[in-house]
């Protein structure tokens, strides 16, 4: 069988990249710096305030609730699978207690 990727949880780390993981426990970091500067939809999220505070998981996915209340048609998400594919990384709430 295979695994279909499944975000449990994101955190937001500096210079627009995102700690992604997964319910196999991997961690990813996707940097989201080149999606933004393509602009479209992602320029929605080009303040830090606003990728920092809108990062949220939305449908098994690292998705951004700009209007904050929960409308998964209304959010920017990303293919759950690209966000798999990114360089695996330690898991940063660990480095932050030690």
């Amino acid at each position: 069988m295979q695994y279909f990727p499944e975000v449990v949880q994101v955190v937001a780390r500096p210079d627009y990249h995102i700690a992604v993981y997964f319910s196999d426990g991997r961690i990813t970091d996707f940097d989201v710096s080149s999606l933004i500067a393509g602009g479209g939809v992602f320029s929605q999220i080009s303040d830090v305030e606003t990728f920092e505070k809108c990062l949220t998981v939305m449908n098994g996915t690292a998705a951004w609730d700009i209007e904050g209340n929960r409308d998964d048609t209304k959010c920017i998400d990303i293919d759950p699978f690209e966000l798999y594919e990114a360089g695996i990384m330690g898991d940063p709430l660990e480095e932050k207690s030690a």
